[in-house]
């Protein structure tokens, strides 16, 4: 059922150890499986979104999120005919190298990086994400990491400088030569941004920190709202929410495939080295797209920027910029593993063994790790 152009077993780029065919699933199903029961999949359970994961039970997760955003990705590539295992494998993945406390710690860590260790290149969730299924789960006796196929490692990674192009070798080459990835991963690219904007918004209403009245100069929010007023009348409180936020996935996935199959049917691929070679296909319509950009600066403007989460980024920022410089200072503060890692002659692997490796240990923490780390090394009477 498969388009010719979509990912499938026959026209896989394989993995980099060679292993016996899975039996009764498929290779990408096999990648999907690894990936759940990875130790980095667990962990995003206890990685914030937006809301640190102390301050409720009821706002989204890195893990939850993951799992939004598969479902989303799934049903468009059914849609589409293209390979929905693929799909699931690299939606799940694609967070797993996320820092504790969301883009504030990203941010954090990466200003530590290029300040404290100018050659590492500095430090990007999304590379991070890679790094991790590539060589720090230790699950498997043959080999480090996951061994996922190059079509799942492909699609996690979804942006990346010429710098690190070049580092990461075939994987990279794509961004060397400008050529896009499969349009599965093209499709979990997408997913994600409909599946954040969602749930931002959710979350943001949910904890007050957004009001509807706010929403109503949002074309992508307040347009399906006023539908779904018309269609239940009196409709109020979490209902409406839930039903103007079901109207606007659906709305964001129709015109996502409509638009796909505009753009398929224009470049006419035959196969998957035409997807590789074409522009994007997978996008929304131009509308729709300026749709969103408004979706994004409202949610810039009015969430994230708002001063009782700027006072909680602030803190996870500080606590990101103080284990880095103690770890940097001391690595014999390191757990074991990590230390190892830290040693000079690992040069030959990274430009800064050492704070690479912090890098990696930090990335790894759930927020409430990192929250007792920070006391542990800097509370006095913490052990």
């Amino acid at each position: 059922m498969l388009k010719p152009y979509a990912v499938n077993e026959q026209n896989s780029r394989g993995r980099v150890h060679a292993e016996a065919q899975p039996i009764e699933r498929s290779e990408f199903q096999r990648d999907r499986d690894r990936i759940v029961h990875s130790t980095a999949f667990r962990r995003l359970e206890y990685k914030t979104q937006v809301f640190v994961n102390h301050e409720g039970d009821l706002f989204r997760t890195r893990l939850t999120h993951s799992i939004e955003v598969a479902q989303i990705a799934r049903s468009i590539a059914r849609a589409l005919n293209v390979n929905e295992d693929l799909v699931e494998a690299v939606a799940l993945a694609h967070d797993l190298g996320h820092t504790p406390f969301g883009h504030a710690g990203q941010d954090a860590l990466n200003d530590c990086m290029k300040q404290l260790a100018p050659s590492s290149g500095g430090f990007e969730h999304n590379l991070q994400s890679l790094r991790t299924v590539d060589l720090l789960e230790e699950n498997y006796g043959a080999f480090d990491g996951l061994n996922l196929t190059f079509e799942t490692r492909e699609g996690i990674l979804k942006h990346c400088s010429q710098e690190h192009a070049r580092r990461l070798g075939e994987v990279g080459r794509r961004f060397l030569e400008d050529r896009r990835p499969s349009l599965e991963a093209q499709i979990c690219n997408l997913a994600d941004e409909i599946a954040y904007n969602h749930h931002d918004v959710d979350d943001g209403l949910r904890s007050g920190l957004l009001a509807m009245e706010q929403l109503d100069d949002v074309a992508a929010f307040s347009r399906h709202r006023l539908a779904v007023a018309g269609e239940f009348p009196g409709i109020a409180g979490r209902r409406l929410i839930h039903e103007t936020l079901r109207c606007m996935i659906n709305a964001l996935a129709v015109d996502l495939i409509n638009e796909t199959r505009r753009r398929i049917a224009a470049a006419a691929p035959a196969g998957l080295e035409d997807i590789h070679a074409a522009p994007q296909l997978v996008s929304f319509s131009d509308g729709m797209r300026s749709e969103q950009r408004a979706l994004k600066t409202f949610l810039y403007e009015n969430l994230y920027r708002h001063y009782q989460v700027l006072r909680m980024t602030n803190k996870a920022r500080t606590i990101v910029s103080d284990l880095f410089s103690a770890f940097m200072n001391d690595p014999r503060l390191l757990p074991p593993q990590y230390l190892r890692m830290a040693e000079p002659e690992r040069q030959g692997a990274e430009p800064d063994p050492k704070a690479r490796a912090v890098a990696d240990y930090i990335a790894g923490m759930t927020d409430r790790y990192a929250i007792r780390e920070h006391r542990r090394l800097f509370a006095i009477g913490e052990i």
